[in-house]
């Protein structure tokens, strides 16, 4: 985190995740309450372009989509599952609020997820009606048969197509859908522990878990980010990280209803636009998750840059350089904090900060093996390099219960993971120093084993990413020839940087932080890394893609080998060399996984 001012928002005082004071007895009532107040009704809620819609307007289309959903209700559920694949239109926030008002459940799809993935989302969370728009409506065309949707299951939104979208071509149109229904409030009173959305995971080690989330999950966690934000009615939101995202959803929206204040919403992430909208919207407050502070720093530097209304962002998995320099480019209070979709864990920012760690973690915080054992403290050589990481390194857990987290839906194996023993585990790796302060180490798909030695990616990736050139970085384990991994590093380079080998190799050895065995043997130069919808690297992907031709895409392999002081381009005879040495020792599957 980084304070641009004396007071830095680290030092406010805020409940714990799920212990935020409810601000309304459920949606139904806040949205209401909202569109009918005349403190508030008349107030913008949603910018989207030029056009602004007050609360009273929100509350008004909400009541259409919530008449809508009325009538599609199936009778052999007890609510409406609506799978909503879209960009972030205005459309995408009507559903949530025709959902509150109608005791619906809005499934946010992901438009980065195709044919037998997507059509998995959409099963899985019993989607038994979809809103997609034109852009969209060709990842459903493989796929439509095979989901039990009805007639009329389809509903495509064409109010905010581009000109160059696609003419609809599948279902009907949704303005035809909503012309259809009567206006006005249904008079609902949905209860709080309603489900009100299933957000995805964002399913960079394994397929993607639909978490659980209540109206009441939602609306305290939206009071509690107004909190620690220091938030009020005059605040305006930038929402640019996609709405089927937890980061969104709950930092991005939820403060803006529940404090009658108003977001700006992007159709997409752009790092060369988001200055432009964060001026044109007037936002004062910023979401993101991912990499998208690293991506906006990669925009050439202006000399008015801090000349903007932003105040305050909150995301994690920033480094704490790019918060730094993010901060004081924008003259912006960046709040990077631990967090997943889940919400089961939370670490105490308020403590002295301590480079690299994520905060001092509570008595109930632990960092463990598989059968649930501590792990022991971390050690540091003088120049604070991780010299126990195969000791120390463990999966962060919950010792005192699950939090806010609800469960996971449809998925009994995953809901008994983790939540085993009653704990709730993250599924991430990290570390405790003596002084309990917490480190991330990545995700348990981050793992890597070279010569027998078992460290973390998290710290090469840190370490790395403070090269000049470097845009993103992200350290993997691929497989060694003959027994377990060697270290493969994806770059992406700022633009206009050209990766330089013998540079890179120099750079790297003075990197005190980075040991001889965690060194990239391998280094890809990323073009086009795969990603999540909300730009996190799927690594999965990486490890199955290599070093293999066929596989990366065309972008750019280097190796460095042992005893070499520089990195030099891994040829299509080094290739068929290694591939060869896979099959001498016995190692073929590990090729092919």
């Amino acid at each position: 985190m980084s304070g641009t001012g004396e007071t830095s928002l680290k030092r406010r005082a805020v409940p714990r995740p799920g212990e935020a004071p409810m601000p309304a007895a459920n949606a139904a009532e806040l949205l209401r309450r909202n569109g009918t107040d005349p403190a508030i009704a008349s107030r913008p809620a949603l910018r989207f372009g030029d056009r602004v819609w007050t609360h009273a307007e929100f509350f008004a289309e909400s009541c259409r989509y919530a008449n809508l959903f009325l009538a599609r209700k199936p009778a052999d559920r007890p609510l409406l599952h609506v799978g909503v694949l879209l960009d972030n239109l205005p459309e995408y926030l009507f559903a949530f609020g025709g959902a509150a008002l109608s005791g619906s459940c809005i499934v946010g799809l992901n438009h980065t997820r195709r044919d037998e993935h997507l059509l998995r989302d959409a099963q899985h969370t019993h989607c038994g009606l979809l809103i997609t728009e034109p852009r969209h409506q060709g990842l459903l065309s493989p796929i439509i048969d095979r989901l039990d949707l009805g007639p009329g299951g389809v509903l495509v939104a064409t109010r905010n197509a581009s000109p160059d979208d696609p003419a609809p071509a599948l279902g009907a149109l949704l303005d035809d859908a909503l012309g259809g229904v009567a206006d006005g409030d249904p008079g609902l009173e949905p209860p709080a522990d309603t489900l009100w959305t299933l957000i995805f995971t964002s399913g960079t080690s394994d397929a993607p878990k639909a978490v659980i989330t209540t109206q009441r999950r939602i609306l305290v966690t939206g009071a509690r980010m107004g909190i620690i934000m220091d938030l009020g009615p005059d605040d305006v939101g930038y929402i640019c990280m996609p709405l089927f995202h937890s980061n969104a959803v709950m930092v991005g929206w939820a403060p803006s209803i529940v404090l009658g204040a108003s977001v700006g919403l992007a159709r997409k992430f752009s790092a060369s636009r988001w200055l432009g909208d964060i001026r044109h919207y007037g936002s004062t407050y910023f979401n993101y998750t991912g990499k998208p502070l690293a991506y906006i720093l990669s925009t050439p530097e202006q000399p008015d840059d801090a000349d903007n209304p932003l105040r305050v962002a909150f995301g994690n998995e920033g480094s704490p350089d790019v918060v730094e320099r993010f901060s004081r480019r924008f003259a912006v209070d960046v709040i990077d904090a631990y967090g997943a979709t889940e919400g089961g864990v939370a670490v105490n920012r308020d403590a002295e900060e301590r480079m690299g760690a994520l905060g001092q973690a509570g008595a109930e915080v632990a960092v463990v093996d598989e059968d649930g054992n501590p792990k022991p403290p971390a050690r540091f050589d003088e120049t604070g390099r991780l010299v126990n990481a195969d000791d120390c390194v463990g999966e962060i857990v919950n010792t005192a219960g699950v939090g806010p987290f609800e469960g996971y839906y449809n998925n009994a194996e995953a809901n008994d993971r983790t939540m085993r023993f009653g704990w709730y585990w993250t599924g991430d790796l990290g570390y405790l120093d003596d002084d309990r302060y917490l480190y991330f180490a990545g995700r348990n798909a981050d793992w890597i084993r070279v010569d027998g030695e078992n460290f973390p990616a998290g710290p090469i990736e840190a370490a790395i990413g403070h090269h000049p050139d470097v845009v993103l970085a992200v350290a993997y384990g691929v497989p060694d020839d003959q027994a377990g991994d060697q270290v493969m590093a994806g770059l992406v380079l700022r633009d206009g940087a050209v990766f330089d080998p013998e540079a890179f190799a120099g750079w790297l050895d003075g990197q005190e932080a980075v040991g001889p065995k965690w060194r990239p043997r391998y280094v890809r130069v990323l073009r086009d890394p795969p990603t999540t919808g909300t730009n996190k690297i799927v690594k999965r992907t990486l490890v199955h893609q290599k070093f293999r031709s066929d596989r990366v895409e065309g972008d750019e392999i280097y190796v460095r080998n042992r005893g070499d002081d520089h990195y030099r381009r891994f040829t299509a005879d080094d290739e068929a060399a290694l591939a060869a040495s896979f099959e001498k020792y016995g190692r073929e599957r590990f090729w092919d996984l």
